[in-house]
């Protein structure tokens, strides 16, 4: 199995397996990286590190490399799997179609929760998925716009059909590191698609507008399900309803016991 060269800590394993058949013909072991992506000349030390697993999907484990001068590993994710977030595309897919048509998200969370987490983090966990696939589509729609609507036109002549695992098998490398996760391999914070087609070192690639892999930018370098960076994101300040002075303090008042300034 060929996967995709490119420039991000995690990078597409073309595959067009279900997680059955992967987990059953152990697919990660025929996983094949040419090369190192950041030394596409040679001169490293690049060599196969093994695998791991991924703690959400019992029996799958993710290929993984390592370049030592680099001092960066590389693990290739099937298509099915989400990026930065636990789980498969297609479940978390289901889970935002079942928050599009509950009354709000408070139900939505609680039915998809139940009594194993209190609503308020129910509905962040919810809010984070809604919010990235959201975010994840718009990128698409700005990068690939025609791909986006043939994709969604499919889905929605076959109900039973995902949308999210069609469009990570469609889409080039180039383009599925510069579109935000659950779908493509950006960070959030860099999810703004109509940005970085602005950008200067943005160039068409088999049809794709993408970034240079510079405007990218690199996966912080960790496990595949890294706790600390599941609500990571970006903050756009737009305004302050702060005073645009700092309040002047009062003069310390001097302690007659001691002599000394005191806190007022």
């Amino acid at each position: 199995m060929l996967a995709s060269e490119g420039t991000d800590l995690q990078i597409p394993l073309r595959t067009s397996s279900t997680i059955e058949d992967y987990i059953a013909t152990q697919e990660w072991q025929r996983a094949y990286l040419s090369g190192c992506p950041l030394h596409p000349h040679g001169g490293c030390a690049f060599r196969r590190h093994g695998s791991y697993a991924r703690l959400t999907s019992p029996g799958v484990r993710i290929a993984r490399w390592y370049c030592p001068e680099g001092r960066m590993t590389f693990s290739l994710l099937p298509d099915f799997l989400a990026a930065r977030l636990p789980g498969l595309l297609a479940t978390i897919e289901c889970t935002v179609a079942v928050a599009a048509s509950a009354r709000s998200m408070e139900v939505a969370a609680d039915a998809l929760r139940g009594p194993e987490i209190g609503l308020a983090g129910a509905v962040r966990w919810l809010r984070r998925r809604v919010t990235a696939v959201r975010g994840s589509i718009m990128a698409v729609r700005v990068i690939a716009p025609s791909l986006a609507a043939d994709v969604q036109a499919c889905a929605a002549a076959a109900d039973d059909v995902p949308m999210l695992p069609k469009l990570r098998r469609a889409l080039p490398t180039p383009a599925l590191s510069c579109i935000p996760a659950p779908l493509g391999f950006a960070p959030v914070a860099l999810g703004d698609a109509r940005a970085m087609a602005r950008t200067s070192g943005a160039r068409w690639v088999t049809g794709f507008r993408v970034a240079s892999p510079g405007a990218c930018g690199q996966h912080e370098v960790g496990p595949d399900h890294n706790p600390a960076a599941r609500y990571a994101g970006s903050v756009k300040v737009t305004g302050s309803p702060c005073r645009p002075n700092p309040m002047s303090r009062p003069p310390p008042r001097i302690s007659a016991a001691f002599g000394a300034p005191t806190a007022t």
